[in-house]
């Protein structure tokens, strides 16, 4: 195995760690605003976690963090 891919998680792991991270943020915000945009990007990773256990299929069109902010 390559010593650069040993220890790297897959994605549909990442998006699950994303969604459970931002539903903890989204659960500590002060502020309404701020629990909406946690509460929506916690749902978005959880749908993209489900779709990488799925094979991945990012049919969403959207690919990476950046694309939010287009």
């Amino acid at each position: 195995m390559d010593e650069g891919t040993r220890g790297m998680e897959s994605n549909a792991r990442y998006y699950s760690r994303r969604a459970v991270e931002e539903r903890m943020k989204a659960q500590r915000a002060i502020t309404e605003a701020a629990r909406t945009w946690h509460a929506k990007l916690a749902h978005d990773f959880a749908e993209r976690a489900v779709s990488c256990a799925n094979g991945c299929d990012n049919s969403s069109g959207v690919t990476g963090p950046t694309a939010a902010t287009a």
